[in-house]
């Protein structure tokens, strides 16, 4: 399975992910697929550099070629912020929920619980 790569799998993801965010109609299904569009886009970021063999550019210098760091540091960091964004996003609809009593994009009420 040569062809499944990092690169293709991160981008099935995204592609999942957004599929997930535009059909759904659930505030929290919306969360969710957004969260699987960021795991595709990290998955992506982080392979799309991969060379095998290589090291870390951390102490002797050697013949074998380094790795570049600084997609993991970013990636690292956007993890980060997607948990951030992804934990605001659940207390908004908490909140939502509470308030208006429904937990899908909709303000009838009619249809809570419907799961539309």
């Amino acid at each position: 399975m040569d062809f499944l790569t990092g690169e293709i799998v991160g981008i099935l993801l995204f592609f999942i992910g957004l599929f997930g965010l535009m059909t759904k109609k659930t505030i929290v299904k919306t969360i969710m697929s957004m969260s699987i569009m960021e795991s595709g886009i990290f998955l992506f970021y982080i392979t799309i550099n991969y060379t095998e063999g290589s090291v870390p550019p951390i102490g002797q210098t050697s013949e074998a070629a380094f790795a570049d760091p600084v997609p993991s540091a970013l990636m690292i960091t956007a993890i980060v912020i997607g948990i951030g964004v992804t934990a605001i996003g659940l207390t908004m609809f908490m909140h939502y929920k509470q308030k208006h009593g429904i937990t899908h994009w909709s303000r009838n009420r009619n249809q809570q619980g419907s799961g539309h």
